[in-house]
């Protein structure tokens, strides 16, 4: 009987741990999934989402204001992804050197900003669980079972959620979606009917690195509330290895989302209860995954025409 429940409530840890931690992959891979869908790689989301972990974190911690938190976090994202616009849309250098370099900067940036502006490891109260509370005795979130699992998360996390639906809607429904499918499929036929490639792009990319520094916040001011140098550990490249594993549909990215986040969640209960499992090797599963999701063959083949080419209208 102990171990029946010893199980279960292993199985519902790993289950309301990767829920929680889908929450960054699934903004950040989102706002990556708009950002190709107009033909833009950005390899730096794992830069932005330290930027906006960072800025979000630090305006907590000096107004004790959550969503003014959130704010600087999209702010800094955008002003970063119109970076990564001047430089592999205006000037058309290329994209993976661009994304390389944002990377970089967002890495050394929030490091340096890091050691001088705080010095240490500290900690803010952000978003909370939200408990759905109907009344003061009667809490979802301690329904049996499925109360700890989905009624027990932080506004950010059903953000996150909520983001898929939104997105499908916005990329399969509205004029601004059909323009960004359309340019990331052919810019020069877009062109031709009268549609702003560069615009559609720019604002593509914008609306991406905005979510990628929410989804850096929600690490920094939801789901640990403190801030350390590179706290995303590569969260960034998994979510851009999510679009590929997810078609660049909203859907299918929630459910790499989901699946890494609970591949994740299993390796850290693994080094919890001390399994006779090597911790490098428990480490070592979620960028497995990542690698394999990205050796698939017939998910490379669905992916925008346009991805990656740059378009420039006086030579077209």
């Amino acid at each position: 009987m102990n171990e029946n429940l010893t199980v279960l409530a292993i199985i519902l840890g790993i289950a309301h741990s990767g829920i929680r931690l889908a929450t960054p992959y699934l903004y950040a891979a989102i706002g990556e999934t708009f950002s190709q869908r107009s033909g833009v790689l950005n390899l730096g989301v794992e830069g932005i989402m330290l930027m906006g972990a960072f800025f979000g974190f630090y305006t907590v911690f000096q107004t004790n204001n959550p969503w003014l938190g959130l704010l600087a976090a999209a702010g800094i994202g955008i002003l970063m992804g119109l970076l990564m616009c001047v430089v592999s849309i205006t000037f058309q250098a290329e994209q993976g050197i661009s994304g390389i370099g944002l990377f970089m900067f967002g890495l050394g940036i929030s490091s340096l900003l890091f050691k001088t502006m705080l010095g240490t490891v500290e900690g803010v109260e952000g978003f909370s669980e939200l408990g759905f509370c109907l009344t003061p005795d009667f809490c979802l979130a301690n329904i049996p079972v499925l109360g700890d699992i989905f009624f027990s998360h932080s506004l950010l996390t059903y953000g996150a959620f909520a983001l898929v639906p939104i997105s499908w809607w916005v990329l399969n429904k509205t004029t601004w979606g059909l323009n960004i499918r359309a340019v990331g499929q052919n810019p020069e036929a877009a062109d031709s009917l009268g549609v702003s490639v560069a615009a559609v792009r720019y604002s593509s990319v914008m609306l991406g690195a905005a979510l990628a520094g929410i989804g850096g916040a929600s690490l920094s001011i939801s789901l640990l509330g403190i801030f350390q140098e590179n706290m995303t550990n590569g969260m960034g490249f998994i979510a851009v290895a999510l679009v590929y594993f997810g078609s660049w549909r909203p859907t299918g990215v929630l459910v790499g989302a989901l699946l890494f986040s609970t591949v994740n969640a299993l390796q850290l209960w693994v080094q919890v209860l001390g399994l006779n499992i090597p911790s490098d090797v428990a480490v070592m599963m979620p960028y497995l995954l990542t690698i394999i999701a990205l050796a698939l063959p017939f998910r490379r083949s669905m992916q925008p025409a346009a991805l990656t080419k740059p378009f420039d209208r006086g030579g077209n």
